[in-house]
């Protein structure tokens, strides 16, 4: 009798401690419980209406209200291809179970979205179901999207007709067993989508909400820079904290004061979100270059102070891989270089003439690198990103860097280590083979 309750004892214990696992894992906050008060349904709010166009475009027909929702929302930056027509899909992202295409969803009606009805299309932007009755799975935002309301997401569907139609055929993921299995998604949907409509805060101002909606609902910030649990579901506990897109980091946007935005000021802040770079903040790359210039940069003014505002009001979360802030006013220290022969021949062929041998730069003021996140990442991931792709534009004029990538894996390796010894306060460590691994993951 002993060993059995011993026995039935451990297999309780066990059986709590995966149910405590779980309920840990399932039951997070909701996007905007960190602010306390009351939330109100839409019709209940008695400020400004959160959500939809600004003032300025409220009396604007359907397709133009349509096509600011779409900017804020970046539909354009995930369903367009490298090369590809707008909207017409076959972007590839590479997850760990294998490789998911982006659908076409211009106005044709075979391939793209021509046919679908208002409620179809409903159901996929909120529910994750595609018009067949297919699961979708969640690297399409919809857990963020649930919360935009009919109106916007209809608006946006009006818009995506009111384009030209691209016949092109949907390519298939390449999804290993059993993650290839969509009905799972349900059971996952189930869990992870559940914050519905999205519901102002009654003691927050307009601003607050505004900013709230364009953060949660449309920007869908959270789904890069928030890090993931096991079930590859937003960890909201460490909401904003710093998570990773097409294997970039994406970094931290809390407001903690070293690792976060705690220190940028609100002006800082806005310049980045419009124009893709503040003066000793450094440039956006990779992804954050893309919804610069294809979401953010497209609001109106007050729509970026509102997503600054409601930014400001999450508490910080101090992220360890980081170093600490380096400011434009600190010089890069001689002693702290090393590589290194290769680092620096590459960096005096490739880099000096832009980047200034002090890091201020010469021909603008977007090349400065003191200053930048990723010099201080001891990673040294999205530097050497940066040089292997660049952050060339794809509709605006701004200044931009050219792909290195016909740099062989050790140069790169060799100069991101240099750079980030140079100007950062941690120098990475990249080899040869973790740079063949990023070019081909990108």
């Amino acid at each position: 009798m002993g060993k059995r309750s011993n026995l039935a004892l451990l297999f309780g214990l066990a059986a709590f401690a995966a149910f405590s696992f779980a309920g840990y894992l399932v039951l997070q906050p909701g996007p905007t419980d960190f602010a306390g008060g009351k939330t109100v349904s839409l019709d209940q709010y008695k400020g400004a209406s959160p959500t939809g166009v600004p003032p300025e475009l409220a009396s604007a027909d359907l397709v133009k209200r349509g096509e600011y929702l779409a900017r804020a929302a970046d539909c354009a930056a995930c369903h367009t291809r490298a090369g590809g027509q707008a909207y017409a899909g076959g972007r590839a992202f590479d997850l760990p179970f294998g490789t998911i295409y982006t659908p076409n969803i211009t106005s044709d009606k075979e391939t793209g979205i021509g046919a679908w009805s208002d409620a179809q299309f409903l159901r996929a932007v909120h529910d994750g179901v595609g018009r067949s009755g297919e699961r979708l799975y969640p690297a399409f935002p919809y857990p963020s999207y649930a919360m935009l309301t009919d109106d916007d997401v209809l608006a946006i569907k009006a818009y995506l007709l009111s384009l030209p139609p691209v016949r092109r055929e949907n390519r298939p993921n390449t999804f290993v067993f059993p993650f290839n299995q969509r009905p799972l998604m349900a059971v996952w949907s189930t869990f992870f989508n559940r914050a519905g409509i999205f519901r102002p805060r009654s003691d927050r101002s307009a601003e607050w909400n505004r900013g709230a909606y364009l953060v949660e609902a449309a920007g869908h910030c959270g789904e890069c820079h928030t890090p993931r649990n096991l079930m590859q579901a937003m960890n909201t506990r460490r909401k904003f904290a710093g998570g990773e897109a097409e294997n970039w980091k994406a970094y931290n946007i809390t407001s903690d004061g070293s690792t976060g935005i705690g220190s940028w000021t609100d002006d800082e802040l806005v310049e980045y979100l419009s124009k893709g770079f503040s003066p000793g903040r450094g440039a956006a790359s990779g992804p954050m270059a893309e919804v610069v210039e294809l979401s953010t940069s497209k609001l109106s003014p007050a729509d970026v102070r509102a997503i600054v505002t409601y930014l400001r009001s999450i508490a910080g979360i101090h992220d360890r891989s980081l170093s600490p802030t380096i400011t434009a006013s600190v010089s890069p220290n001689p002693k702290t270089i090393t590589d290194q022969a290769i680092g620096l021949r590459v960096f005096q062929g490739a880099c000096a003439s832009c980047h200034a041998w002090d890091g201020s730069a010469r021909l603008t003021p977007e090349a400065e690198l003191i200053g930048a996140r990723a010099l201080r990442d001891p990673s040294g991931v999205n530097v050497a990103l940066t040089i292997l792709h660049g952050t060339g534009p794809r509709e605006s004029s701004r200044p931009f860097m050219p792909s290195f990538g016909a740099y062989n894996d050790a140069e790169i390796a060799a100069v991101t280590n240099y750079v980030t010894s140079r100007f950062g306060s941690a120098p990475s460590s990249l080899a040869a083979g973790n740079v063949a691994r990023l070019r081909a993951k990108n």
